[in-house]
């Protein structure tokens, strides 16, 4: 497909057709007792948790109010457009979302709660029950035997609430309100819109990760962040909690323990509860109140060094001990770095040794569940195929995935590119989009503080986004597998990228940053960053490293495992076999001979076909591979990690 047919496509965007009903198989196979019910959240792992997904009441009305009955039920967390939560209807910007699930609370549950007050009256207890959200698409609010606990915006962060003085004893009703404007507003959206085609996909709503409580004790951890300091062979550690306890922290290598220590916190005393405690966009209920906690931060030695790597992902279990609360947690001793190798030419760095990154763009969408995955083994599955077919890295295109996924390519070795979820208003396409396609250089020199043609006009949205940027950082910080953060996309709602840069910088100075992923380039970051799909692949010369985040999309429509007969794609082929050859040619003849010449990574488009973008590695429903086994003159992809 040339130029100005893929700009004829994205011009047909809103010309759309009835969407195939396509299944995994992990969906045919779901479970509505058992709906991803792994521990949600591998890096601060208690046992005393109950998963809440399954079928819920909901509701989808025009008022604000609560309504008085429900359309049904809907399988949580799965999106009510999705096919898998039964409900398969599109959430409009004038409508509301009602969710509601009963809690049941036993006699004993609650009597090891002593609550002595509520309604601002200030309570203390034994036990503390905590809900969380993995995310809500776009804003919630929470309630609790009718008061309201907390409300949250921005559909791709987690949230949480005590919702302990809520409590009562016998049943507790919970409900969710929802409201999602989608593309409608300058809200983080990704690449949803309610007018799907082309690059972007159908737009989610609603709960679309998991719900989960768990009780804790009345003093208890409330975060970790986990620095390595490869170089030093220590790990840092910042401990957030609240209350006050004694603290026993144990590193184990493997089954061994490798360390142990013990630390006597300060004694604290109740205090108000403060809505900047909270997640971004988090409001505690008003008039709560909670011990104040400590902020510990402490360095212990690793003398038992095993870096981690692609090859050897080795990661060290923490056991943390506060007080009655244990949690247990993971690390990782490695550090990803832009430096000059022995010919002075700035490449990523793993460990500090030249490492070329073999990537793959990841959109994170499923036929079934849409930004939900059907299940733990369909995210493994992903991750698992891909280094199969030579891949190293996975860009997690602007999408913040479930703390699981992270979890996978932590334990099984794959490097994430992580991209921050774009937002904004209506961007201007002709400036956004074709003309650095057709003309590259010309979009280098045009500045990102001209807010209209960026969708950006709005000084609210621009700070929300920050925020949300900010946010995802101190919510992945601890990931070992994140090597680069990717602030802005394409123009995408880009705004002020040399700020967002320093700020992201400030925020976490333990990784490089992609500050302009494909064009408008602002020079700033640690990567000279191109997206390539219709000329020849070359390296730019640049004093940071050079990287080609997105090239390939070569598109191939299976039929029967296709949503639409529409295909988008940047070179279409009519046969797997035609295919393959093409992507191996692509691989073996264009883009390896690149590394010696300074190309430090590269980004192919993609893991899988997504609704009308049919420029997988699988289809869309994941059950067919294109890569075809090739005669033997012709070389597999995969080749070494270490390039110089």
């Amino acid at each position: 497909m040339d130029i100005l047919n893929c700009a004829r496509n994205i011009n047909k965007s809103h010309e759309t057709d009835v969407l195939a009903r396509l299944t995994t198989v992990w969906g045919e196979n779901l479970d509505p007792e058992h709906i991803l019910d792994e521990y949600p959240r591998p890096q601060l792992k208690r046992d005393n948790y109950t998963i809440l997904n399954g079928y819920w009441n909901y509701a989808i009305t025009k008022s604000p109010a609560l309504p008085g009955s429900y359309d049904g039920k809907i399988l949580v967390p799965f999106s009510p457009e999705s096919i898998l939560s039964g409900v398969e209807r599109q959430l409009k910007p004038d409508e509301y979302l009602w969710y509601e699930r009963s809690i049941p609370l036993s006699a004993d549950d609650f009597t090891a709660l002593s609550l002595t007050g509520h309604s601002g009256q200030g309570f203390s207890a034994c036990r503390r029950l905590i809900l969380h959200f993995g995310a809500v698409d776009q804003s919630a609010r929470v309630y609790l035997n009718g008061k309201g606990v907390c409300s949250h915006t921005g559909g791709y962060l987690p949230f949480e609430a005590d919702i302990t003085p809520f409590l009562k004893e016998g049943e507790n009703s919970l409900v969710v309100c929802v409201r999602d404007v989608s593309d409608t507003s300058y809200h983080t959206r990704g690449k949803q819109t309610l007018k799907r085609g082309g690059m972007f996909y159908t737009a989610q709503s609603g709960i679309w990760q998991t719900v989960w409580m768990e009780w804790v004790s009345a003093n208890y951890i409330r975060k970790l962040y986990l620095t390595p300091d490869f170089d030093n062979s220590k790990l840092h550690i910042r401990m957030l909690t609240s209350g006050s306890a004694q603290v026993n922290i144990q590193v184990f290598a493997r089954e061994r323990r490798i360390f142990q220590m013990a630390y006597e916190a300060p004694e604290v005393t109740l205090k108000k509860a403060s809505p900047k405690a909270g997640t971004s966009g988090t409001d505690p209920a008003e008039g709560s109140t909670q011990p104040a906690g400590f902020d510990l931060s402490l360095c212990i030695p690793i003398e038992e060094m095993h870096p981690w790597t692609p090859d050897i992902p080795y990661l060290y279990t923490l056991k943390i001990r506060f007080g009655s609360d244990l949690v247990e947690s993971y690390f990782a001793m490695r550090t990803f770095t832009v430096e000059p190798d022995r010919k002075g030419i700035m490449r990523f760095h793993l460990n500090h040794k030249p490492y070329f990154l073999h990537g793959v763009l990841d959109q994170g969408y499923w036929p079934d569940g849409l930004y939900t995955a059907p299940s733990d083994k369909a995210l493994i599955f992903d991750i698992r195929s891909m280094q199969r077919l030579g891949f190293n890295m996975m860009r997690k295109h602007i999408k913040i995935e479930s703390a699981r996924w992270y979890y996978h390519c932590d334990r099984l070795g794959m490097i994430v590119w992580q991209d921050m979820v774009s937002g904004g208003s209506s961007y201007s396409m002709p400036i956004v989009c074709y003309l650095p396609t057709l003309f590259p250089h010309i979009s280098g020199h045009l500045r990102d503080n001209q807010y209209k043609l960026f969708g950006r006009l709005s000084k609210k949205g621009r700070k929300e986004w920050t925020r949300e940027c900010l946010d995802t950082i101190d919510y992945l910080y601890n990931v070992p597998s994140i090597a680069a953060w990717v602030p802005f996309n394409e123009g995408w709602g880009q705004f002020d990228a040399n700020r967002i840069t320093r700020l992201i910088k400030a925020k976490d100075p333990t990784r490089p940053v992609d500050q302009t992923s494909g064009w408008f380039d602002q020079r700033g970051g640690d990567f000279k960053s191109v997206h390539n799909y219709f000329r020849k692949l070359s390296v730019v010369k640049d004093p940071r490293a050079f990287v080609l985040s997105e090239y390939g999309g070569y598109a191939c429509r299976i039929p029967g495992h296709s949503s639409v007969e529409r295909i988008y794609g940047y070179r279409q082929f009519s046969t797997r076999k035609e295919f393959s050859i093409a992507f191996h040619k692509l691989i073996n003849r264009s883009l390896k001979p690149l590394i010696k010449k300074g190309l430090s990574g590269a980004v192919y488009t993609q893991v899988s076909d997504v609704e009308e973008e049919v420029n997988g590695l699988f289809t869309y429903d994941r059950k067919i591979c294109k890569l075809t086994a090739l005669p033997r003159s012709a070389p597999p992809a995969r080749f070494g990690h270490g390039h110089e």
